[in-house]
């Protein structure tokens, strides 16, 4: 079993900045690719980004490209995500999960979800 757990977000003004962390439990965390993905309200949960298990490798939406940035602490058992220039779209919920044997962009590749946390961009 692994635990999840999202911190880190709020209420930011367009064109701010918001660092998201994700502390983890239990397995070992460098076993696990790690991404993160979102909820906007009313629509479907999508992928955001993936950061490979020792770190070497990511993987972003087109929508957060260049804009987002994964990068992961195995000593500290946790992943982050630094998000600049936010906008009123990059409003959701913000969920980390746990892959054992995929580095993928699919929330079925994934085994293990934190609770979330949320974004707000006001514009």
């Amino acid at each position: 079993q692994v635990q999840l757990v999202e911190s880190g977000g709020g209420l930011v003004q367009a064109g701010g900045s918001l660092r998201l962390s994700c502390a983890a439990s239990g397995r070992t965390f460098s076993d696990y690719a790690m991404g993160w993905f979102r909820q906007p309200p009313g629509k479907e949960r999508e992928f955001v980004t993936v950061i490979s298990w020792r770190g070497n490798s990511v993987n972003y939406a087109g929508s957060v490209k260049g804009r987002f940035t994964i990068s992961r602490d195995n000593a500290k058992k946790t992943v982050y995500l630094q998000m600049n220039n936010l906008k009123p779209e990059d409003t959701a919920l913000y969920y980390c999960a746990a892959s054992r044997y995929h580095f993928g962009a699919e929330a079925s590749q994934y085994d293990y979800w934190g609770q979330g946390t949320q974004v707000t961009v006001s514009s």
